[in-house]
Parts: C-alpha cells; structure tokens; sequence
C-alpha cells in the first residue's frame, strides 16, 4: 500500500500546482492513497467548500486541517457533512467537523487522524496524546492507520511519533511548511517525518509575500498577507505499507519543483 501525504497546500497557486503535478506522481509512484492538508488553499487562508472540491477533483482522496480550519465559516457546514475532510479531534466536540476518518479501499480500510499540537500553537484544545489514545481504539477496524499531526514544536511532533510507534502505521507533521530531512522507521515499525513542508510559491514565507511577513515582523501591526505569483513547488512524504501487518516498509520525503 502506497500513501502519499501532501504538505499544506497554499492559496490558488498551490492548488493549480498540486492539481499540474499530482496525477503524474500518483501513477509514477503506484499511489493508492493521497491524503493533503487544505486547511491554507483557499484565496486568503483558510478552507472553503470551493477550494476543497478542487483539491478533490485534482486526486486528493482526504483533506486534514489544522489551526486554520474554522477561518472561514462558509465551511462549517461542509465540514459536517462531509466525511472526507477531517480536523483535529482535539477540538471540542460540539465543533464542526470530524477528527478522524476511515476510508474503505475495498480490500482494506485505513484510518487517518488529525491532531492539533498544544505547544505555542493553540490554548483551545485538548491535549493531544490523550486525545490520540482515545481516538485510536475507534479505527480498530483500520489494519493502516494514518496521522497528521499539525503542530509547532518539532519535540512535540518527536515525541508524538515514539508515543504511537507500533500503534500506527506513519505519523507525519504539518504546519511548518518546511520539509524536513527526518524521515525514518522507527523502532516499532511507525513511519514517521517532522514536518513534510508545504505546496506553494517557492520564494515565500510560508507561502506569503516575503515584504508582508517582514512589515510585520518590523512593526507588529496587522498585515495583509498575500500568495505571490511566483515558482512554485510540492513537497510531502510517501509510505509504504505492509497492509497485512499495518507497518512501514519504506518512507520517502519528495520535493516537486
């Protein structure tokens, strides 16, 4: 079984991107499964109804989230009705959405889990372990389990990926759209990555105009942020999976430009 997870997905540029390049990575790689986080593709950050189909209609089977999710409210509904969008399941309950998903492949089923990190990224949620704990007895029906885990601390993430080793099958980090150079199996058969960066302008911060994020950094004040029209690239993680034993086989970071 081969997943491929995509970074945070930036702005109509990112979108356009993903959708040019995704098909060809799909059928080189024998992609089974694609899982992207949405949570910035719509114009001005956040999700809506409309940027989510798009990322569908371009290959992507199930859309994570993160801290951005609820930015704009013309999602909530779509959120609760949909079962292929999912956002953290750390959040409250009675909030829109769902924290996990099980998606049926016919000769297998795979479970796949949004957390949000409670390290210098949000005062609002509950914490993530134990809510990981809780979740996962839910996909027991799952041989593959799948987790996205949004979060800020890289120790967070590192110690999000021991905690479930052996109990998933690859736990990967976003937020940070950085793609970094961690990728391993750990010892109990868990893939894992700290971060598998974002799709998006290259010459960016985070995908934004880099003399916004500079203005306010400079002066602390409220800033428009803007997706440049620039060059842009797509990074992620692909996972191999033995889908007899639910383990990692192999883990490859990729970068598209």
């Amino acid at each position: 079984m081969n997943i491929i997870a995509i970074g945070d997905v930036v702005g109509k540029q990112g979108c356009e991107f993903l959708r040019s390049h995704l098909p060809y990575i799909k059928r080189l790689k024998n992609i089974d499964l694609c899982i992207a986080n949405g949570e910035n593709s719509a114009p001005g950050n956040g999700l809506t109804p409309d940027s989510a189909q798009f990322l569908f209609d371009s290959g992507v089977d199930l859309i994570t989230t993160g801290n951005h999710v609820y930015n704009r409210n013309e999602v909530y509904d779509f959120l609760d009705a949909r079962r292929d969008v999912i956002r953290p399941a750390n959040y409250s309950d009675g909030n829109p959405g769902r924290g996990f998903a099980v998606i049926d492949l016919g000769r297998i089923k795979v479970g796949v889990l949004n957390l949000l990190g409670n390290s210098f990224i949000s005062d609002n949620t509950a914490n993530a372990f134990l809510c990981a704990e809780a979740v996962l007895p839910k996909l027991d029906e799952c041989k593959i389990k799948i987790v996205d885990f949004h979060a800020e601390a890289t120790g967070e993430k590192r110690a999000m990926g021991f905690f479930l080793d052996g109990r998933v099958s690859a736990v990967f980090g976003t937020h940070t759209h950085v793609l970094t150079a961690d990728e391993q199996i750990l010892p109990r058969g868990t893939a894992y990555i700290t971060d598998i960066g974002m799709t998006g302008p290259k010459q960016s911060v985070l995908g934004v105009k880099p003399e916004s994020i500079i203005k306010k950094m400079r002066s602390a004040l409220p800033t428009r942020f803007e997706v440049p029209d620039t060059d842009c690239f797509m990074s992620g993680c692909i996972f191999e999976i033995d889908d007899k034993t639910g383990k990692a086989v192999d883990v490859e970071r990729i970068c598209i430009e």
